[in-house]
């Protein structure tokens, strides 16, 4: 993206989104804090202001258990300040409906990507680490999007024609009609690949720097492609026909790409504690927010959910250490103000029953 697009959140309201029946939010550009009891709705606000730049939720597999018990629906809205120009996002959604409005035009997900890109480190951060790869290309791809302008167009032409191969050997096609999504599919297949690669090249060193400076250990994050380094995406789908035949969908490709992390030569999900696995994971989080903003979005928004949760004193202070500063309008919660290092700073508010308000 172009330089200097800084982003900021200036006004949010929520209505029937898991408990909070009513918000209707004006946050401090730089800093906003979320005190209150456990289950108050500190973590479905925060929830919300993702869903609003992502079109989906970090902790819900779908839309349903979004909705407040007793209602048909729930909207979202954001007046968001995108390169000095302001926008007006809205989602509504409904028992097997979802509408996307931008400017009072119709959009769709990457329109409010785009807009309002949005990282978070939530209570499920560690999947990161302890999760499956499906995981880590969604974390790296949402940083290919936001820097590599052409990305999109490749990863959903890859998609389609991904779709069709796999329905195709679903269906038990013949091999000529099957493979004749290849030429296409290792097209974009390709393409998507050198995105990310080229991203990858400039974010692993700022990765790797933090993760030396601030952290007690020595993590290695390694890409692996989905497919021989050694062939070309075309020649590697002819060397797996076989298996496509046999598992019925398409084994080598981006689709099955990853980042390896290494701690002490072995898998981190195996090497280090669940607390060290949520270190690790804000490390990616951080590190990948620092390299888009310094990439083009001047700021970002990011949302921090009890940082202080599954951490030992040290690593509280080391967490608090990386996010000081931070190229993001930041949204943070805790369970009590003395928990967090800036109760002195920003705009705190107070969560209860699915209500905020500010604390004067």
């Amino acid at each position: 993206m172009a330089g200097g697009q800084s982003v900021s959140l200036q006004h949010f309201r929520a209505s029937g989104f898991r408990c909070l029946s009513e918000v209707d939010l004006a946050p401090d550009p730089t800093l906003n804090l979320f005190t209150g009891p456990n289950a108050s709705g500190k973590t479905s606000l925060l929830e919300g202001i993702f869903y609003l730049g992502r079109g989906r939720s970090f902790r819900a597999s779908g839309n349903r258990e979004l909705i407040q018990a007793g209602q048909k629906g729930f909207t979202l809205f954001g007046d968001v300040t995108f390169a000095e120009e302001s926008h007006r996002t809205g989602v509504e959604v409904g028992i097997g409906r979802r509408q996307v409005r931008v400017d009072a035009e119709n959009g769709n997900g990457a329109d409010l990507a785009r807009l309002l890109p949005v990282q978070a480190i939530d209570p499920e951060v560690h999947e990161l680490i302890q999760g499956g790869p499906e995981y880590r290309r969604r974390f790296l791809d949402w940083g290919v999007f936001h820097v590599k302008q052409a990305f999109l167009e490749s990863w959903r032409r890859y998609q389609k024609a991904l779709r069709q191969r796999n329905a195709a050997l679903r269906q038990g096609d013949n091999e000529q009609a099957v493979r004749a999504w290849d030429t296409e599919l290792a097209e974009h297949g390709e393409a998507v690949d050198q995105y990310r690669s080229e991203y990858l090249e400039d974010y692993l060193p700022l990765f790797s720097s933090i993760i030396h400076e601030k952290l007690p250990f020595e993590a290695i994050c390694t890409y692996k492609r989905g497919w021989s380094p050694k062939t070309g995406l075309a020649e590697a789908l002819q060397d797996s026909w076989d298996r496509d035949r046999t598992f019925g969908s398409t084994q080598a490709g981006p689709h099955r790409a990853d980042l390896l992390l290494e701690v002490h030569d072995r898998r981190a999900r195996h090497r280090v504690s669940r607390g060290q696995q949520k270190m690790l994971a804000a490390s990616l989080v951080i590190s990948q927010t620092r390299h888009v903003a310094a990439k083009g979005n001047d700021r970002l928004v990011l949302l921090v959910d009890d940082p202080a949760a599954e951490l030992d004193r040290d690593n509280r202070e080391r967490l608090f250490e990386m996010l000081h500063e931070m190229p993001a309008q930041m949204f943070v919660t805790a369970l009590e103000p003395e928990d967090l290092p800036w109760s002195a700073q920003g705009e705190m508010f107070h969560v209860e029953h699915g209500k905020v308000s500010p604390l004067l």
